[in-house]
């Protein structure tokens, strides 16, 4: 039986809208999957946003780096939770300031249980491949090893330099880290040299050394150090004053400053490389006793943002 002509001309059409309802359709779910992807897209962009504004915060070209080592010896464990109390309740603005403590190779079983589980719990740790000493070359080895230890930068994966500045401190001494980042801002980031200029009298960084209490190198000497032979050749001695032969013997530090007298040591005994606390302090050194750093934090007041509560009460 032949189908009426009408009856074809009524299928072709309903045909017709069938197939422009599914064009359409089509078309919808097009525009949906699309807004969807969008939408995964914008949300893993502000997801990888907000990580790059993270790694961007901390690696802002306005931001120093500094690395803190202070050169310790393995069982002075008082000692460093003493310190982690000290630089943990300080956060200087814009500035990334690692503190690590550094010493040489681990001598004793206790020592190796002991000193892992700091590690495992605060891993702000150094240690360097060398036997314990204050100057027959620990300081060499501490600045020769950091392009080694830090050099995630080779694949891309960290800033460079990992710091502007790295820093050799003595445990006896107490540094305010947004002082210290303060007088750093305007300074330069390359062939610098910073501290306490020794003698005591002298006020000229370029003649005599800085004090090893704590002086501050910029990265770029730290690499010069762990390649120039000059170092290795002159390891013996008093350790600041061998690092100021370095300096002059390898022509660099064109910019050197010198910090007095916002460095100095604890004003007890007077000397000439002393005065009394004052507000401006980086550093205050040769804090030996319990008394001296108790009396050097009141000064400072470091507990004036402790907050209020019911948990406990100081007078």
């Amino acid at each position: 039986m032949k189908t009426s002509k009408p009856d074809g001309r009524r299928f072709i059409v309903i045909c017709f809208f069938f197939i422009l309802f599914l064009c359409i359709l089509a078309s919808i779910n097009e525009v949906r999957f699309e807004a969807l992807l969008k939408f995964g897209g914008c949300a893993l962009s502000n997801s990888s946003s907000s990580n790059n504004v993270l790694v961007s915060n901390s690696t802002s070209p306005d931001e120093i780096r500094i690395l803190l080592g202070i050169l310790t010896l393995p069982d002075q464990y008082s000692r460093r939770h003493f310190l982690r109390l000290i630089y943990g309740t300080q956060s200087p603005v814009g500035a990334k300031v690692d503190v690590r403590f550094v010493f040489c190779n681990l001598t004793k079983e206790d020592q190796k249980v002991l000193v892992a589980l700091e590690i495992m719990r605060y891993n702000d740790i150094i240690i360097l491949n060398c036997k314990e000493n204050m100057n027959k070359g620990k300081t060499y080895t501490y600045f020769s090893s950091l392009p080694e230890i830090f050099n995630d930068t080779d694949d891309g994966s960290g800033p460079y330099p990992p710091y502007h500045y790295v820093m050799k401190g003595d445990d006896d001494a107490y540094f305010r880290l947004d002082k210290l980042v303060e007088s750093l801002r305007p300074l330069p980031r390359e062939d610098l040299y910073f501290g306490y200029v020794i003698p005591c009298p002298s006020m000229d960084p370029f003649v005599h050394y800085m004090s090893g209490m704590g002086y501050l190198i910029s990265w770029d000497i730290v690499e010069w150090i762990r390649v120039s032979e000059i170092p290795k050749e002159h390891l013996e001695g008093p350790e600041d004053k061998v690092f100021g032969d370095w300096i002059r013997n390898g022509h660099r530090a064109k910019n050197r400053f010198n910090a007095k007298w916002s460095m100095y040591n604890y004003p007890e005994p007077p000397t000439r490389c002393t005065h009394e606390l004052w507000p401006d302090t980086i550093a205050v050194h040769l804090l030996k006793t319990q008394e001296k750093w108790i009396h050097t934090l009141q000064y400072f007041n470091v507990t004036r943002d402790l907050k209020p509560s019911k948990l406990y009460h100081i007078p």
